[in-house]
């Protein structure tokens, strides 16, 4: 993607109020710049989905906002405390499915360690969190070192909501668990927002499935982040055109938008561009291109054609 591309994506969403807000956050290790200047911006009562690739930053970031991981340079501001001078009151108020899926030690059973973990938790709801391990087949009996990859996550995620947090934390939350259970933890988390209004950032690869709750987008690359929005402001200002070309096309000299992601054939194209659809539709024709369809991108296709795009306008 050029640098046009990126600049853009709007970064500021306003004045607030925000359920977490960080400022030049930057965290090295070695040479390597894990968070890159960053100011994040999660509005309360949003469902924010943080996107990018393997290397982004992304469980930095999470690690950080939990207070797990010390930030060098700038500010971080979660539910108005900074994690790192008061990380167990914040951790408190904190539902966090981290990516690994580890779950307590191997003699403990896994209802012994969500005892352990409720401990922690002043708010934790016991009636809740039997009527989640009841959803999610969970053994309170089992011993901790025989869960699968599948059964720990489903355990984590049991922990994270039973004390209806204020800030969810979710670090690849359906990693792991097959279709169904995927389905019945998107039904979950959509029925705990009814009953429990909360803010949710939720890191994952896989956009599409949690496409339904989300109403905030960050894109995040090299610990930089490239852009965030509401995801309305997503869909109304990335679009995809699909228009019939003369032979020998060779597109517009200059385009009120910015393309970020070009195919089609000779006598074809289809562009996804940033910019005003008026506008836009306006340059195309008046290029000599007839744009047959105009539409809005998923939040999945935005942030696959954003941090991949390699041509700008």
């Amino acid at each position: 993607m050029t640098d046009r591309a990126m600049a853009a994506l709007p970064i500021s969403l306003g004045s607030g109020p925000f359920a977490v807000a960080t400022r030049s956050l930057a965290k090295r290790f070695g040479s390597v710049r894990a968070l890159d200047g960053l100011d994040l911006q999660v509005p309360e009562g949003a469902v924010y989905v943080l996107v990018g690739p393997n290397g982004a930053g992304k469980s930095t970031l999470i690690r950080t906002l939990m207070g797990l991981t010390r930030y060098q340079a700038g500010t971080v501001d979660v539910l108005g405390r900074d994690p790192v001078d008061r990380g167990a009151e914040v951790r408190a108020r904190i539902g966090y499915v981290p990516e690994d899926h580890r779950v307590g030690y191997a003699w403990m059973t896994v209802g012994r360690w969500l005892e352990h973990h409720a401990a922690y938790h002043p708010s934790w709801d016991a009636e809740y969190a039997r009527q989640l391990r009841a959803r999610y087949d969970i053994d309170p009996g089992q011993k901790c070192h025989t869960l699968s990859k599948g059964q720990s996550r489903r355990v984590q995620l049991v922990a994270a909501l039973a004390h209806r947090p204020s800030l969810l934390l979710l670090d690849e939350p359906t990693d792991g668990l097959d279709h169904v259970v995927r389905d019945e933890t998107l039904s979950i988390m959509s029925e705990h927002l009814a009953d429990s209004p909360t803010t949710i950032v939720i890191s994952t690869h896989r956009v599409y499935e949690v496409e339904r709750l989300v109403d905030h987008v960050g894109l995040l690359s090299k610990g930089r982040l490239l852009g965030q929005l509401p995801r309305d402001e997503l869909h109304g200002g990335l679009l995809r055109y699909w228009a019939d070309v003369p032979e020998g096309w060779m597109g517009p000299g200059e385009l009120s938008g910015t393309v970020v992601r070009r195919s089609g054939s000779d006598r074809a194209i289809e562009w996804t561009v940033w910019g005003d659809r008026e506008a836009v539709t306006r340059g195309l024709s008046r290029a000599g291109a007839a744009v047959r369809e105009v539409a809005p991108v998923s939040v999945d296709e935005a942030a696959v054609a954003l941090l991949s795009g390699r041509e700008g306008s």
